[in-house]
């Protein structure tokens, strides 16, 4: 029976998944290394801006006649 051209050969497959890990590999140290020069660039620089929260709260003050009304 003769083979089709779509069909990959288990070495080709092998190969293929090789140079994905290999791909893969490289991206994951890649990122790894620009994110620690970037965390020690960050330290070397003076943060000028305060930490802001997730979900901050509204800074308006509560009424004193609605804060009595608000319990049972």
């Amino acid at each position: 029976m003769p083979r089709s051209e779509a069909e990959m050969s288990l070495g080709a497959i092998l190969a293929f998944l090789a140079v994905l890990v290999v791909v893969f590999l490289w991206g994951n140290l890649w990122f790894h290394l620009v994110e620690g020069l970037l965390g020690r660039l960050r330290r070397l620089l003076p943060d000028r801006r305060p930490p802001s929260g997730w979900h901050p709260y509204p800074t308006e003050e509560v009424p004193e006649e609605r804060r009595a009304d608000d319990g049972p």
